[in-house]
């Protein structure tokens, strides 16, 4: 991200995503709809307006940051045909380590379930 925002920008941005939650629930006495809901709003205008606005999903990556058959969170491109581009940015080695790690225990918990057979 910091390709994208001044290092004071991210910084200012993740104190108000820590406490983002707390302000709603100020505000509205909640937050566990809002939030996702204006998220979800939010991308259906996109996709409907066909904005190829870019936004944070889970989607499934195949070679992309590393990894393959697996859903992470990931930023993406989002049009009228759903995911346009699965959008690439350049990780600094601490980052793409963190995000092998999260991806690590994201298959460990679906190959806990898979085994359930749950489905």
């Amino acid at each position: 991200m910091t390709e994208l925002i001044k290092k004071e920008q991210l910084d200012a941005i993740i104190e108000r995503t820590k406490f983002g939650g707390g302000e709603l629930v100020n505000l509205m006495g909640t937050s566990a709809w809002y939030a996702p809901g204006a998220a979800a709003a939010q991308m259906a205008i996109s996709i409907i307006k066909d904005d190829k606005r870019i936004y944070p999903c889970c989607v499934r990556l195949n070679g992309q940051y590393k990894l393959k058959d697996i859903f992470v969170g990931a930023p993406v491109k989002l049009g009228r045909k759903g995911v346009q581009e699965i959008v690439k940015l350049r990780l600094k080695k601490d980052e793409q380590e963190l995000l092998q790690k999260s991806a690590a225990a994201v298959k460990e918990v679906a190959d806990a379930l898979d085994a359930m057979k749950l489905i």
